[in-house]
Order: structure tokens, then C-alpha cells, then sequence
């Protein structure tokens, strides 16, 4: 808004106006900015901008207007009413090529050899990989434990001083296994330790990790704030802004992690109807859980909106809604899953989430195939778990497709 007098926005006008700047040219929609480079008025002023006297766009990997919009977008939503001291919190977003990108980002920004990660069990298995193929390389190694447990996480931070970092991903992909942001937080902060969280699943319309103290929020923007799998992309955001124009940006820019001006505008243009989508893919998910948790061929359901998940408590306490996301587990193992899959008819097979389509994959042979079976399986990631990301189509459809593949 312009009008610097203008009430402040809800969360729904935030999502269509937030991060928007009246193009030059008057186009209704940010354009997509297709170039590389930047034209200065005067060499004067190419020399400003590469000293950082002024700003301005100097060449697209450091920067370009479409990212710019996603960016503050993005940054809106995560910080929306949440006050740092008497002001609204200032938050900055660097877009990036994926999720993966964004998450390498505030790692290696963050963290040096000898120092180590404290994180939990049932990540997402690029993060997973990262954590265990590539850090280990660099020096930096990985704590693994169940955090749920705050007195073992306060007694392993204690004990251990070379932990820097303490990474969360609730609620977490697949098992949905969700921790106390605020706890471990608090926790981390006794001990002088930096703290992000991975809030893919739940987006910032059903949960707000900064509300909550944490340093670092990332997405990957493919899922539930692009809603429509046109393209790839991720964001970090942090809340120490001196941290992020500098330590942060330099690596991305070294890195090449940028985003491209298609995948930002396909991005902005979703995120405007994040709220309305939500909530459709939260109805349904709550009706297709439990159909799921009453049908004598399902052996188990994950969904935190049941009070039969262990966390279910702990995600009703940070969570608007328990969210799009679950797995279930079929009394036939494996076998009942991949016929449940192959008699589909209306959900699609296939990897990724967070799209208006239901989705459904098989975590064992398909997102988590590159963990050890014995690590997946004390994670809860059992060769018969299917996992769903419910889409925004009829709910009774979705059961109805369900219910014919489980005959």
C-alpha cells in the first residue's frame, strides 16, 4: 500500500499486495524481468552500486524485481503480527533455485568445520543426505535424536559445545512428527545457539517459527506457496537483517543459488491465493484422515489432527490447523500400498506436494530411497507407509477414489 496512513493489513490482503511495487511501465502484475544485466545511467552509478553506496539492480544471480516481490512477500506473511518490541518484526528473504539451495545457504552461512548440527529424526531425505553425505565432508557433523525429549536435547547441549546450530522441520516429512518450537528455542538460546526450521509443510497461514524466536525460517516454494507445481524454488529468511545482507547473501551470490524471473512470477501469482487454498486442502485433509483411521484395511494414520498422533498436543499448541500432509500404513505392508496406488483413478502417483492435486507416493522406494533401510525404519518410515498430500479438489472424490483402491 502507499498510503502510509492505510490500517494494517490482514494476512489474505498481505498475500494478494504484500511485496508489490508499482512497475515503471504501469503493468497491472510485476513483469518478468528476462534479463541478465542492468543498464547504469553513469559509470558514477554502476560504481555506487557495487560499492553498496546505492541501491539497485546490478546483474540477476545478485538480484532482480520479480525475485524482489516474492521475496517481501514471502517475508510479510512469515512475520505478520509479530511485534519485536513495539515495532512489527523486520524480516529479510533471499529467493533461491530450490529448497535444497536455500537450506545449503543458511548451513554454510552459519556453520564452519568442527562445529555440529542438533537436529531429529524424519527429515526430508535431500536435507537428510546434506546432513550425513555432504557436511561430514566439510567438517560439519550431525546430532541426531528425538527432541521431543527437551531434558536429553538441554543434557546433549551441555555436554557437546561444539553444536552451533539447531535445526528443526515440523511438522516433519513423512512421519509428521512435529516438536515444540518454542521450547527447543528457548532451550537453544540458554546456550548460545542459532535455530531454523524448515516450515514447508505448514506455511506461514498455519504456523510462524519467528513468532516463536527462531533465527532462520526456509521453504521450499514448490509445495503449498507456489500450489500449483509450475516450478521450483526455495527461500531463506532471517531476522537479523545485518546477517542476512551480508553473510547470507554473499554465500548465496558465490553459491549461484539464485531463482529465475519465470519460476518468481508463477510464484508470486500462487502465493496470492495461499490463504483460500489452505484452508480447502486443511477441510479435506481432516475429512480424508479420518476416513482413513476407520477403515479396517488401514493398519495406522499419521496426521496430526487426530488425537491419536503423539504430537498431537504439540501441533494444536503452534498450529492454526494440523494441515495438508499425512501418511497412513496398510494392514497388507507394502503390498496392500502398491495396490492401493495402482488402482487409483482420480489421485496422482507421483512425488512432491503442496500441489491442488491430491498426491501420493510411496516414501520407502521413492523420496527416502537414498536412506538406509535400518535408519528410515527407526525413523518411523516403514517399506509400508504411504504418504498424501490432499489436494483441493471434492472431498468426498478424494474418499471415494480412496475407498475403491482399498477393496
Amino acid at each position: 500500500m502507499s498510503d502510509k496512513n492505510f490500517p494494517p493489513l490482514g494476512f489474505s490482503s498481505v498475500a494478494v499486495h504484500g511485496g508489490h511495487h508499482q512497475d515503471p511501465n504501469y503493468a497491472h502484475l510485476t513483469p518478468i524481468y528476462a534479463t541478465s544485466t542492468y543498464v547504469f545511467d553513469t559509470a558514477e552509478q554502476g560504481m555506487r552500486r557495487f560499492s553498496g553506496k546505492e541501491d539497485g539492480y546490478i546483474y540477476s544471480r545478485w538480484g532482480n524485481p520479480t525475485f524482489t516481490e516474492a521475496e517481501e512477500k514471502i517475508a510479510a506473511l512469515e512475520s505478520f503480527g509479530i511485534k519485536d518490541g513495539n515495532a512489527q518484526l523486520q524480516v529479510k528473504g533471499i529467493l533461491h533455485a530450490s529448497g535444497m539451495a536455500a537450506i545449503s545457504t543458511m548451513f554454510l552461512s552459519n556453520l564452519k568445520a568442527g562445529q555440529k548440527i542438533l537436529t531429529h529424526f524424519s527429515l526430508y531425505a535431500g536435507t537428510n543426505d546434506l546432513c550425513h553425505q555432504i557436511l561430514p565432508d566439510l567438517g560439519i557433523e550431525s546430532v541426531i535424536m528425538d527432541l521431543r525429549d527437551i531434558n536429553k536435547a538441554e543434557d546433549i547441549l551441555k555436554k557437546d559445545k561444539s553444536i552451533a546450530f539447531l535445526y528443526l522441520e515440523t511438522p516433519a516429512n513423512p512421519t509428521l512428527q512435529c516438536v515444540d518450537i518454542k521450547a527447543l528455542t528457548e532451550l537453544a538460546k540458554k546456550y548460545g545457539k542459532k535455530v531454523g526450521c524448515d516450515n514447508t509443510f505448514a506455511t506461514p497461514y498455519l504456523q510462524q517459527p519467528f513468532k516463536y524466536g527462531v533465527d532462520f525460517v526456509m521453504h521450499s516454494t514448490t509445495k503449498f506457496l507456489n500450489g500449483h507445481g509450475t516450478a521450483i524454488g526455495g527461500i531463506l529468511l532471517g531476522s537479523d537483517l545485518e546477517f542476512m545482507n551480508g553473510k547470507a547473501t554473499k554465500m548465496q551470490r558465490v553459491l549461484g543459488g539464485n531463482s529465475n524471473p519465470f519460476d518468481a512470477f508463477v510464484l508470486i501469482n500462487g502465493l496470492k491465493t495461499l490463504h483460500i487454498r489452505m484452508d480447502r486442502h486443511c477441510s479435506n485433509a481432516m475429512e480424508v484422515a479420518k476416513f482413513l483411521a476407520s477403515h479396517k484395511a488401514v493398519a495406522k494414520v499419521n496426521y496430526t489432527g487426530l488425537d491419536s498422533h503423539p504430537d498431537y498436543a504439540i501441533a494444536k499448541k503452534q498450529m492454526k490447523h494440523p494441515g495438508a500432509m499425512m501418511s497412513f500404513e496398510l494392514k497388507e505392508g507394502l503390498e496392500g500400498g502398491v495396490k492401493l496406488m495402482n488402482r487409483l483413478q482420480l489421485c496422482l502417483r507421483t512425488v512432491s506436494l503442496g500441489t491442488s492435486e491430491t498426491l501420493l507416493c510411496h516414501p520407502a522406494s521413492m523420496t527416502h530411497f537414498s536412506v538406509p533401510k535400518e535408519q528410515r525404519e527407526r525413523y518411523g518410515i516403514s517399506d509400508g507407509l504411504i504418504r498424501m498430500s490432499v489436494g483441493i479438489e471434492d472431498a468426498a472424490d478424494i474418499i471415494s477414489d480412496l475407498e475403491q483402491g482399498l477393496q
